[in-house]
């Protein structure tokens, strides 16, 4: 008699069961990751442009009211921030700012809600980051640190 070797339907079955299972957990953690760093990396680009926007301040008495101003070299002085921000995505988030010269306001949004981010963020010139779960943020939203954030 011959003996055959491998493995059996019934094995082969159990193993990718067993696969799919451990995917079926990994994947939500991983994804959920993900959208942590890329709120992190927000609340980071944030407190970047808060930053060029004090120097810019500094430098003309002003807060610039578009990211063309913040990130174009004025004669030889660098820019005070550097790429392509306005309605760029950057780390799953997109970025807009308004102002007057007085204020500016910035928005980062998610690219897509409840996969790129689940919160969106403020900045105005007050430098105080806000949050709103599943919505834009604004002025009257809840400062980052505060209530669960």
């Amino acid at each position: 008699m011959k003996k055959n070797a491998g493995f059996t339907l019934i094995e082969l079955m159990i193993v990718v069961a067993i696969i799919a299972i451990i995917a079926a957990i990994a994947i939500p953690n991983l994804l959920r990751s993900r959208m942590q760093s890329n709120e992190s990396a927000a609340i980071g680009n944030l407190r970047t442009i808060n930053g060029a926007q004090v120097a810019f301040h500094s430098a003309n008495y002003r807060y610039a009211t578009t990211f063309d101003e913040l990130t174009t070299p004025v004669g030889d002085a660098p820019p005070f921030l550097d790429g392509e921000w306005e309605g760029q995505v950057k780390s799953g988030y997109v970025f807009t700012m308004t102002g007057d010269g007085s204020n500016f306001q910035v928005n980062a949004d998610p690219e897509a809600m409840n996969q790129t981010g689940s919160k969106g963020y403020f900045l105005d010139a007050s430098g105080v980051i806000r949050y709103a779960v599943g919505a834009a943020a604004d002025e009257n939203s809840t400062p980052i640190g505060q209530a669960g954030s």
